[in-house]
């Protein structure tokens, strides 16, 4: 399938996910994140869920996250200039909610892009070989590559399939390192 195919199949699938089912998705995830990743005292990148996309209750991984003295920043989207930015993520308080729905802080300090350990990375589907369709937009792939070599990219998916083969990929999509599902991790070489 194509991108934008995965898009509208992944979108309408997602779309039927109950409260309860995505709340078990959003739980499952975050302990597999905190069972095989080390993220006491790293710098973290993470996005928080925009609900009326029935995005994954991220919430919950920023909040074990601070608890282990883990710094983390959540970004900050420019539409004019097709940016994000990192900010320092302290309390719920900082946030407001943007015209497209996502949660941003509305002041912080700002983390560079090279001095990040992880990135969680949104997706709507993902190949076998770490290759990601996010919305679009290209966001994540501009700031990733701005990463320091040594981060993670990791990739949080609703759903625990796989697409063999995805049309479209090309040398601007980033690759990820992993991607945790509601049953598993998977690791990409």
């Amino acid at each position: 399938m194509t991108k934008e195919e995965l898009r509208i199949h992944y979108m309408e699938k997602r779309m039927t996910l109950s409260p309860k089912k995505l709340e078990d998705i959003s739980e499952s995830i975050c302990h597999t994140a905190f069972s095989n990743f080390q993220l006491e005292k790293k710098k973290i990148s993470l996005f928080l869920p925009i609900e009326r996309k029935k995005e994954i209750n991220t919430y919950k991984i920023w909040e074990k996250a601070t608890s282990f003295d883990a710094e983390v920043a959540v970004p900050k989207v420019n539409f004019k200039t097709n940016e994000l930015k990192q900010i320092l993520f302290e309390s719920t308080d900082q946030l407001e909610i943007s015209s497209y729905g996502i949660p941003e802080p509305k002041k912080g300090r700002v983390i560079a892009a090279e001095h990040f350990d992880i990135v969680f990375v949104p997706l709507l589907a993902i190949d076998t070989k770490g290759n990601r369709v996010g919305y679009g937009k290209g966001f994540y792939d501009r700031f990733l590559k701005k990463c320091s070599p040594r981060c993670k990219f990791i990739g949080l998916n609703h759903f625990d399939e796989f697409q063999d083969h995805i049309e479209g990929i090309n040398f601007n999509d980033i690759k990820l390192d992993a991607c945790i599902t509601p049953g598993k991790i998977h690791r990409f070489v």
